[in-house]
């Protein structure tokens, strides 16, 4: 009779945990189909932000980066605060205009929808022959459908660079 007791709670154990693994699972899944349904959302609306983590020069190490740095994105504006590390081969008149700093209405925006649910985005600036950190010929933003996302900034009169990071809700930029 012990023998039987036992084997009565090890399987009600045994039952309970494999329970609690497939409702993990299916949270998880849940999770995921929310996020990849967020981010699409917010990349058809054109109104996100992508939060830059990580920078990645053509010369020199890469370096991760403090928060602040980022691309907002609307249907009819453009602004940019990116660092920039590399060559230059044409300086900015301004020893303040370092980095890659935008705000312009003058662009093209074309998205197209990429392998396994990603984006990939080219942004074309109009106004690129500006000197310094204006000198952005175009970006372009590779997303995941989970919201991770690649840009690399071509210019003109600098090296490329590219950095990595997130795509975020632009309510919750302050």
């Amino acid at each position: 009779m012990r023998n039987l007791t036992k084997l009565a709670i090890i399987s009600a154990l045994i039952l309970s945990c494999f329970q609690t693994v497939l409702a993990q699972k299916t949270s998880r899944a849940e999770r995921e189909a929310a996020k990849i349904a967020k981010v699409k959302a917010l990349l058809d609306a054109r109104n996100y932000v992508f939060q830059a983590d990580y920078v990645i020069p053509q010369r020199g190490n890469s370096k991760s980066l403090t928060f602040g740095y980022d691309m907002v994105v609307s249907k009819d504006t453009l602004q940019t605060y990116l660092p920039y590390y590399g060559q230059v081969t044409l300086a900015p008149t301004d020893a303040s205009d370092g980095g890659i700093k935008l705000n312009t209405t003058n662009f093209s925006y074309e998205a197209k929808a990429s392998k396994k649910g990603g984006y990939e985005i080219t942004i074309k600036l109009k106004d690129n022959f500006n000197q310094g950190s204006k000198d952005v010929r175009y970006m372009r933003l590779n997303v995941s459908a989970t919201g991770y996302a690649s840009l690399q900034v071509i210019s003109n009169n600098r090296d490329p660079i590219s950095f990595n990071g997130t795509i975020e809700d632009r309510k919750q930029k302050k």
